[in-house]
């Protein structure tokens, strides 16, 4: 049993700081790689019509995880496994479910990796010790959430050597391509904000996940990749280095701790929930 998530261990430092937004695409396109969880989404989701919905909701899930007590994450891992073991269908004449025990624990893998290569490429590396730590308390929160104990590897070492064979197994396929299309066309989240700056901030969302998923899976992929698009990441990468560099982890991981305060409280509020808004609690959607 790992320590408890409370205020300065691992998971609440690194899990909701806001520098991994920087790899939100990644992590989708990782876990659209599978492709038992490419089929889910292609059957089940509706992100290319409405991403920024499923974007909120599914941020408002993500953060009861870790900063909604452990309480939280109970009800929310029952909420979610209820809602999933409803998807299911045929991809390739096999019939899928989107509670599939490899594709469920590998959508949590890519949820474990992503904060630490946040840290990675826009922080500080985490320590050996902090490496535990958090892993520790990501594979509870794997149980919590209903992945068998045997698809989480024992430790940090173990993990990535999974998540590394997982990669270099996956290939090119149709869910990957609309992913990338919707990243392209995806409507304005706000009215005012100009078309060219938008415009410019999808160009930048589309080199952000060239640059940030595996090197082996970018090649897989057909996707380009030069000494100048290297050399422009390490700059941005540097720059935002130095800006967060100075913000304490409190105030990093600020907004996911509030969301997922709200959420539990909303959960327990079900009928002001749905005053403010449509559905049945955050995260009704799909969150493959």
């Amino acid at each position: 049993m790992a320590r408890p998530i409370v205020r300065g261990t691992a998971a609440w430092k690194y899990f909701g700081d806001f520098r991994d937004g920087l790899l939100a695409e990644q992590v989708l396109v990782l876990q659209v790689a599978h492709p038992v969880v490419a089929a889910g989404v292609r059957d089940h989701s509706d992100y290319t019509s409405d991403p920024w919905t499923r974007l909120m909701r599914t941020v408002a899930s993500l953060s009861i995880y870790v900063y909604g007590g452990a309480a939280g994450a109970r009800v929310e891992a029952a909420r979610l496994r209820a809602l999933h073991r409803t998807f299911t269908g045929v991809a390739d004449g096999r019939r899928y479910s989107a509670l599939d025990p490899a594709a469920y624990a590998w959508v949590h893998a890519t949820l474990v990796k992503a904060p630490v290569d946040a840290q990675r490429l826009f922080g500080k590396p985490l320590s050996t010790s902090e490496l535990s730590e958090y892993y520790a308390q990501m594979r509870d929160i794997g149980l919590v959430l209903g992945v068998r104990e045997r698809d989480l590897p024992r430790d940090w070492a173990a993990f990535e050597r999974y998540y590394d064979a997982m990669v270099a197994g996956f290939g090119v396929n149709p869910a990957i391509d609309q992913l990338f299309e919707t990243i392209r066309t995806a409507p304005k989240p706000v009215k005012g904000l100009p078309d060219a700056w938008w415009r410019r901030l999808q160009r930048e969302h589309l080199f952000l996940v060239r640059a940030t998923l595996p090197p082996s899976l970018r090649a897989t992929l057909g996707l380009p990749w030069t000494d100048v698009d290297q050399r422009r990441f390490t700059r941005f990468a540097a720059g935002v280095r130095i800006a967060s560099r100075p913000i304490p982890a409190w105030a990093r991981t600020a907004p996911m701790r509030w969301v997922g305060k709200l959420n539990v409280w909303l959960r327990a509020h079900p009928k002001v929930y749905r005053a403010l808004v449509r559905g049945d609690g955050p995260g009704a959607r799909p969150d493959l």
